[in-house]
């Protein structure tokens, strides 16, 4: 199976309207930053996206915000965007937020085949509205439903040719989770070596889980916030 593509408007050409997309990263750490580039000039309508943040207002998924091609964000921290917090004032997107260790074990759950799994994080909170509840040991836990999702967009260091995935340091965040849950997963790499190149004690997350990848470039790699001594 040929999994390399040419370039991230390959890679995400049939996604639809209203798919269900998880993206990768943590803040602007270690985002699919070609492949959101590639879903704004392909125009694609009504996203539901599931990941930990919504980007800033020019950069990540703040700009598919700004475009008006996401309907609903499931994430855990939205709180460095500022469109973000006008659409949901204004009722124009759909929100759910989500404790980020509930929002990381859907993901994994996905990925495992797991369905369903039980948590105190909510419990006695709006989070738990309308959602099932039982005790264990005299503690009360809340069911949580592994994510479905349509594709996984992962960006990770190095990859090869069979989709092998080394990520590093902090940009091993929520993306090896997704990677494992997506129907289908695309992986963005910063290089791209032939198959057998990596080290098998450093892959992160195993071919088997990526359908499509391809060489990304120019990556501005964005801090969130930088606090620096006078």
């Amino acid at each position: 199976m040929n999994k390399v593509v040419t370039g991230a408007d390959e890679a995400v050409k049939d996604i639809a309207d209203n798919a269900v997309i998880m993206l990768g990263g943590f803040g602007l750490c270690g985002i699919p930053e070609n492949s959101i580039s590639a879903l704004i000039r392909k125009g694609v309508k009504g996203l539901t996206c599931i990941s930990n943040n919504a980007g800033v207002d020019d950069f990540g998924i703040g700009l598919m915000l700004k475009t008006r091609q996401v309907k609903k964000m499931i994430s855990s921290y939205v709180g460095e965007n500022a469109e973000f917090e006008r659409q949901l004032l204004s009722g124009e997107l759909e929100v759910d937020l989500i404790p980020q260790g509930t929002l990381a074990t859907r993901c994994m759950m996905a990925g495992y085949g797991i369905p369903a799994f039980f948590t105190p994080a909510g419990v006695g909170t709006e989070i738990a509205i309308g959602k099932e509840t039982r005790e264990f040991d005299g503690k009360e836990y809340l069911m949580e439903h592994a994510f479905q999702s349509d594709f996984a967009i992962v960006k990770a260091w190095k990859g090869d040719t069979a989709g092998n995935l080394i990520f590093r340091g902090t940009s091993r965040n929520f993306n090896p989770l997704m990677a494992m849950a997506g129907k289908i997963t695309i992986a963005e790499v910063e290089e791209l070596v032939p198959a057998g190149a990596l080290n098998a004690d450093e892959i992160h997350t195993p071919g088997i889980f990526v359908q499509r990848i391809f060489q990304g470039s120019n990556y501005e790699k964005r801090i969130e916030q930088r606090t620096v001594r006078k």
